[in-house]
């Protein structure tokens, strides 16, 4: 595997369109897109700044991975993305490295990626995302 760049940072928030006025309209950044993912339950606002985003993640039911985040930890940074090649290696090389994979193997994610996350408790408190592909 090898790791491109940091690809984003996502933030958890309970109503993005209220949130894009500092993205927006404050800093100025147009290049946003929207993704809605039913199979997880959350509505993604891809916000480009340069080579990296920022990843505003709504809930778009009580049962998404997103609203229990909201309701236990409540609006905030949810992770940091890498962008790597050879997302497929991941999996057996974090567990040699111990890290904790939250799934067997990589995922479907916004925009055609694939994605595999870290538990954050085996990476010092955050939780880890790596991306394949681009957005």
């Amino acid at each position: 595997m090898f790791t491109k760049k940091i690809d984003h940072v996502g933030i958890a928030v309970k109503d993005a369109s209220s949130k894009l006025s500092l993205y927006r309209d404050f800093l100025g950044l147009k290049d946003i897109k929207v993704e809605e993912l039913p199979e997880r339950g959350i509505r993604v606002y891809m916000i480009h700044v340069g080579e990296s985003k920022v990843e505003l993640l709504e809930p778009m039911n009580d049962q998404s991975e997103i609203a229990k985040f909201l309701q236990n930890k409540g609006e905030g940074i949810h992770h940091i993305a890498f962008n790597v090649v050879g997302i497929d290696e991941a999996v057996e090389l974090a567990k040699q490295f111990g890290f904790q994979p939250l799934s067997d193997s990589p995922k479907p994610g916004a925009g055609g990626t694939k994605v595999l996350f870290l538990h954050p408790k085996t990476t010092g408190g955050v939780l880890v995302e790596l991306v394949e592909g681009h957005h």
